[in-house]
């Protein structure tokens, strides 16, 4: 996510090398590598080969919500698989999930959550 908001910073301003984002954010280079590489592949970021060369994001970074980024890398943002829209799985302890109490809570906080990350971008946390 650190790197995503230092490249939505510079959005518009041309390629960053992976070196400048590393080294400025304190994430460790091959690491770096991987996760920018991943979502070059899911067409969040695009790059430039050369000396001038570096990542950048494909879209305005108003365009690019939070719930997009954590869905790729956490698969959701449901605690609990039986609440999940996305990975729904039925809870194995789960009598009835209609009157579970433990499902209504976390049904909710990942209703807010999605509703929170969902309109949340990273413009807004630039």
């Amino acid at each position: 996510m650190v790197a995503l908001v230092r490249l939505a910073k510079d959005y518009g301003k041309g390629p960053l090398p992976i070196s400048t984002i590393a080294r400025e954010e304190k994430i460790p280079q091959r690491f770096l590598e991987g996760i920018l590489l991943e979502l070059k592949g899911l067409s969040i970021l695009d790059s430039v080969r050369g000396k001038d060369g570096g990542y950048y994001l494909l879209k305005h970074p108003s365009e690019v919500s939070l719930a997009r980024i954590i869905t790729i890398f956490e698969g959701s943002v449901g605690m609990l698989a039986c609440v999940c829209s996305q990975a729904y799985k039925p809870c194995e302890f789960c009598k009835d999930e209609s009157t579970c109490k433990i499902r209504q809570v976390f049904k909710y906080v990942y209703e807010s959550s999605s509703a929170i990350l969902k309109t949340t971008t990273l413009s807004d946390l630039v």
